[in-house]
């Protein structure tokens, strides 16, 4: 389970920063809600991850657009049964399109493909598997046994990263250069390595 939970807590550490990278507004405003919360701290400690709100809506954002995995594991019907008008029949194969979902303008509204981590303010809605619209770790008895130690590794690293520097793109790229080209398999990666520029901060 831990060798599992660092190679998907990795893709998930990178589609994050790659879109902080895109998005200078939340890159800044995650700084500032880091540097409220962990002060003058040259290491973040886990007692600060539940103080960071706006953390938690970037890595929600960030895994419904880029799920560590497109499908989730198959199913099979115990019994005829019929959801939502639909019938499907006893011993029937079901796969769920993970990535499908997160991207579903149904649940999301019209910008479902914009960076938008303020979409969760005021919402319940999380990544536990208790809400159908987000489930990158599956939901129920099978859903992926690392969800905390996964979260709370990615929540971490990712937070430790924008406290310690500042972040740029190299060879003077532009945001809207940035290739953010997936890599489909079982896991989704991005396509080729993400390259940054660290600049160590200055702090108050």
């Amino acid at each position: 389970m831990i060798f599992g939970t660092i190679d998907t807590s990795q893709i998930v550490i990178t589609w994050i920063m790659s879109e902080l990278l895109r998005n200078s507004r939340v890159m800044k405003k995650l700084q500032k809600e880091v540097q409220n919360v962990v002060g003058d701290c040259e290491f973040v400690e886990e007692s600060h991850i539940s103080k960071l709100d706006y953390l938690d809506m970037i890595v929600k954002e960030s895994m419904r657009l880029h799920p560590v995995a497109t499908l989730l594991p198959p199913h099979e019907s115990m019994e005829d049964i019929v959801i939502n008008g639909y019938h499907i029949k006893k011993k029937s194969r079901i796969i769920v399109n993970n990535w499908g979902i997160g991207r579903d303008p149904i649940n999301w509204s019209e910008n479902v493909d914009e960076f938008l981590p303020e979409r969760f303010i005021g919402s319940n809605v999380d990544y536990m598997g208790n809400n159908f619209q987000l489930i990158p770790f599956g939901s129920g008895r099978r859903s992926c046994p690392g969800i905390h130690l996964g979260t709370i590794m990615v929540k971490l690293v990712v937070t430790q990263l924008v406290h310690t520097f500042d972040w740029e793109l190299p060879f003077g790229m532009s945001p809207d250069e940035l290739d953010m080209e997936e890599l489909f398999g079982f896991t989704v990666p991005r396509a080729t390595h993400l390259l940054a520029v660290p600049t160590l901060r200055s702090l108050p």
